[in-house]
This record gives C-alpha cells, structure tokens and sequence, in this order.
C-alpha cells in the first residue's frame, strides 16, 4: 500500500534529489523547454509552479523564497522580469508536458516539459483571431460614419 507517500523520490536522496529539481527548474526558466522522462518532468511541474506563482508577486519576501528554492541569481532574475509579466493573469497550469516517446538506449519514457505561454506554435492562431475580428467590426462603423455626414453637408450649401 502506499498510504501517505507523495513524493516520487526519483531513486535519489533528498538533497541530491532537491538539487536535480532547482538545476531542471532553472534550466526551464531559462530555456522555457526541457526534454526530459515523464517522471522527472511530473515532479518538476509540482516543483516549479509555486515558484511561477510566488513569482507574480514581487517583494523581497517572495524573492528570497524563490532564491532559496532556486539557488542560482539569473534564474530568479529572469523569473521575475520576463515570465511572471508573462503569466501575470493566468491563474495556474503554467507548464505544459507534452510525451515524446521512448528513448533509444534505455526504453525510458520521454517527454518535453515546456510553459504554455512561451509556445509560438499554439498561441499564435488564438491570439491573432480575436484581434482581427475585433479590428474589423470596429474599422467598419468608424469609416461609414464620417464618409456620410461630410456629403450630405456639402449638398446642402449648394
């Protein structure tokens, strides 16, 4: 039974295991998407989204928390100033774990573990819809409406 037991250990001590993590999160902040297996990136994910969330915030408070779960200055950087902004308005889910399949040498299951709103590929068709459709019902009343009223006027006066 596995009554009480969390964490997946990874086949790791807890340091040598807590180290992995920070190194994993900081490589993903800095590169917004690791290759990795399934497992690694499992526990990566319930690793690293209380530190995007505590990230939102910006005092010295919640970087001091991020510093020490982290452990390297570019990363906490750069968490700060590129991605909170970036998912200031989602409220969670901010990575995304996409499977790859198996690795040649081991069989192990892969995977790819990336944050959602550094994706070109999937973000890229939502976004330009919704401007579009927006830009051209308000182009559209906005160029009748002048056009008119200076033609009629100049009927008038003649």
């Amino acid at each position: 039974m596995r009554h009480g037991k969390k964490v997946n250990h990874l086949g790791r001590k807890t340091a040598h295991r807590k180290s992995m993590l920070a190194n994993m999160a900081c490589s993903l902040i800095e590169h917004k998407r690791i290759n990795t297996t399934v497992a690694k990136a499992k526990a990566l994910k319930q690793f690293v989204e209380p530190i995007i969330t505590k990230s939102k915030l910006d005092t010295t408070h919640s970087r001091r928390i991020v510093m020490a779960r982290l452990r390297q200055k570019e990363a906490v950087t750069e968490l700060f100033k590129d991605v909170s902004v970036k998912v200031g308005d989602r409220p969670g889910g901010y990575t995304r774990i996409i499977k790859l399949g198996n690795r040649l040498g081991d069989n192990a299951d892969m995977a790819m573990i990336e944050l959602v709103d550094y994706n070109e590929i999937y973000n890229a068709g939502k976004a330009v819809k919704k401007k579009t459709t927006r830009r051209s019902r308000r182009g559209v009343s906005n160029v009748v409406a002048p056009v008119v009223v200076p033609t009629e006027a100049k009927k008038e006066e003649e």
